[in-house]
């Protein structure tokens, strides 16, 4: 089980060095009640679909209103007064933290709450369904023997791409066939119609089987499994929960907020939710690894 990451807690300045005050970000809300919108990477929209929908059932008073996009459109967003939130596959970096303390005066709180992997989905009928992780690098640099259209969620904003260049192709460009469909949801209808393809989506979007849509996106791709990362023998896994939580799965990725609010606002009740019993149970459900709450993973054994 991996350790509970180490929350950024939000520093809160009353005075900068010029004398100034820290700005208040403007909002008529309260941890409970009131209007806000965030920004969310489109690659996690079924599972933030659902925290939000759970969220506002609970607390009738509050609105959450989600703008899914790219990742990088989402870091845009944090300069744009409207935008509360964000939720994407990282925190703030060094020079970021710098930026804003000197922009905002104040840091955005940021952490990370859950454990997402990169699925790769194939044809029903495509002939191959396992590959290691030098065979997807040699794909992506355009240096491997396999003729598959490579189709991701967007070339050069998504957290998908951004996740592929810098840890599978380690900072290297895409050189390989490489597309570029309008979502995650069109790089599945693009699959289920081209044999000769795959494509690369966050499990969010095909890992729950109790979610009738996903359950229908199912009945038209199949998930690929990669060599597993972490075993002392050759073995071939897919990005189910146990994978991901053990680090066995090897294209694995955080989802992290970073909150723009240095009051007690609904950003910050929403925080709330995420990160304790009810949002980590729904991470859970949504076949992501909650980061907050601790996983018992049992062996069985499946008698034939």
């Amino acid at each position: 089980m991996q350790a509970l990451p180490v929350l950024l807690l939000c520093i809160l300045l009353s005075c900068s060095q010029s004398g100034k005050k820290a700005k208040r970000i403007a909002g008529e809300d309260s941890i409970t009640s009131g209007t806000i919108h965030i920004s969310v990477d489109e690659s996690f929209a079924p599972i933030i679909e659902s925290q939000i929908k759970v969220f506002m059932s609970l607390y009738p008073k509050a609105k959450i209103i989600p703008h899914y996009k790219p990742e990088a459109d989402c870091i845009r967003d944090l300069l744009n007064d409207s935008t509360r939130m964000v939720i994407i596959t990282r925190g703030l970096t060094e020079d970021e933290v710098i930026f804003y303390k000197d922009t905002l005066e104040f840091v955005p709180m940021f952490g990370r709450v859950a454990t997402d992997a990169i699925a790769v989905v194939t044809h029903k009928k495509a002939k191959d369904s396992l590959f290691s992780v030098a065979e997807i690098r040699g794909m992506l640099s355009g240096a491997s023997g396999y003729t598959y259209e490579l189709v991701m969620d967007g070339l050069k904003a998504t957290s998908t791409v951004r996740f592929l260049i810098d840890s599978v192709l380690r900072g290297q460009p895409l050189k390989g066939k490489v597309f570029a469909a309008k979502n995650s949801e069109s790089v599945i209808n693009y699959v289920s119609t081209h044999p000769n393809a795959l494509g690369f989506i966050g499990v969010s979007w095909i890992g729950n089987r109790e979610d009738t849509v996903q359950l229908s996106f199912m009945k038209r791709v199949n998930i690929a499994a990669l060599q597993c990362a972490n075993c002392a023998e050759e073995v071939y896994v897919r990005p189910y929960q146990a994978n991901i939580a053990l680090k066995r799965y090897p294209l694995n990725r955080g989802l992290y907020y970073i909150l723009k609010e240095n009051y007690s606002g609904l950003g910050k009740g929403f925080v709330n939710f995420l990160t304790h019993e009810k949002g980590q149970l729904i991470f859970r459900r949504g076949y992501l690894v909650p980061d907050r709450m601790a996983l018992q993973i049992r062996e069985a054994k499946v008698s034939e």
